[in-house]
């Protein structure tokens, strides 16, 4: 019985390791979003409208929800607004989900959530190791999700890069070396490439919980009010168990 105890505990314990071991593939890089940074939501929101609307929608976002970032009315009618005709309509895409799965073979996923679903740091990381790969379907690949159906939206920005996988053998354990070259340049920077791709993510994030910046100041309150009230229940026990024996 013991023994059987001693291994419930360690796969217990082993369990969050052998989780990630199971994800392997490459490294993820931390996210430096700021859902706060209202410039930063903003630029994110003009990406997402230029690049990744004509395949991706956001049914749980409505374009008047857009307002909560810093835009007016008009802004949002005049520079964002291709899918819809009215600002409360939800963010679709132009074309039949169908017709997007008989193209790509599956149909591209909304993005009212995928950062609740994937992580910031997921997304980051896919937005920025896409690589030309002549094997695949669309010509692209992407270090972070390997087989990916979704070609490079933003490559006119980023350039093409290509992708060298090597495996060195070292102590018993292999270990993955990615090497990256460029083939043709985009038109940002790395620099700037990686603050569009930030400021996407941060929108996504934003999206994905629009009211999440004011509900975590309300749940601090509330969290310390019902500390106070535990205390005083706390004294209301003893007090009314004191002469019980």
């Amino acid at each position: 019985m013991k023994n059987i105890l001693a291994i419930v505990r360690t796969a217990l314990l082993l369990a969050p390791l052998l989780a990630f071991a199971s994800e392997g593939g490459y490294r993820l890089d931390r996210a430096p979003n700021d859902p706060r940074d209202l410039v930063s939501l903003q630029s994110g929101a003009r990406t997402y409208m230029n690049y990744c609307l004509g395949c991706h929608g956001m049914q749980y976002m409505r374009y008047d929800g857009l307002k909560e970032i810093g835009l007016t009315e008009a802004q949002v009618k005049d520079s964002l607004m291709f899918t819809g005709e009215k600002v409360g309509e939800p963010i679709r895409i132009a074309f039949n989900p169908k017709d997007a799965k008989a193209w790509f073979g599956v149909a591209p996923p909304d993005l009212s959530v995928i950062a609740r679903s994937r992580g910031a740091d997921w997304l980051y990381t896919y937005l920025r190791t896409f690589y030309r790969d002549p094997k695949t379907v669309t010509g692209w690949n992407n270090a972070a999700f390997p087989n990916v159906g979704m070609p490079h939206a933003l490559w006119t920005l980023q350039g093409q890069r290509a992708l060298e996988v090597e495996e060195k053998k070292e102590g018993g354990h292999t270990q993955v070396e990615y090497k990256w070259s460029e083939i043709t340049k985009g038109t940002q920077t790395a620099a700037e490439y990686d603050a569009t791709v930030r400021d996407l993510v941060n929108f996504l994030v934003y999206v994905s919980e629009p009211h999440g910046n004011s509900r975590r100041p309300i749940g601090i309150v509330v969290l310390f009010a019902l500390g106070i009230v535990f205390v005083f229940a706390l004294l209301l026990k003893k007090e009314y168990w004191k002469d019980v024996k």
